[in-house]
């Protein structure tokens, strides 16, 4: 059985795909941790942080993505980025999944923070 993190990664792929983006990698690893969707949004390099929840109870989605966790996705962006002779043009968003009345919602933030 998938897990809410598992089933809001796939429901935010699809989404992604909708809007235009091409989906590079899910779940991304490296020795400094993960990043839960790279794509391309014609030719920005995007790497979205996906976040979802069953209710807004404990605060809306993207607001878990602290600064803390800014830096350790950017980190992780950037030894990504080493595999590249050319860098390309990037950006971070964020994707907000939260259900409401059994139904996800997304909210998707361009642009969520900078390095």
């Amino acid at each position: 059985m998938k897990t809410l993190g598992e089933k809001g990664e796939g429901l935010a792929a699809a989404f992604l795909k909708k809007k235009g983006y091409s989906i590079i990698e899910q779940n991304y690893k490296n020795s400094i941790g993960e990043i839960d969707i790279i794509a391309k949004d014609d030719d920005t390099l995007v790497f979205i942080e996906v976040k979802t929840r069953e209710s807004i109870e404990f605060g809306l989605p993207f607001e878990a993505v602290n600064n803390r966790k800014r830096r350790k996705i950017a980190n992780v962006a950037l030894l990504y980025l080493k595999r590249f002779d050319d860098l390309p043009q990037c950006r971070f968003d964020v994707l907000s999944i939260c259900y409401k009345n059994g139904k996800p919602e997304f909210e998707l933030i361009r642009d969520a923070f900078e390095v």
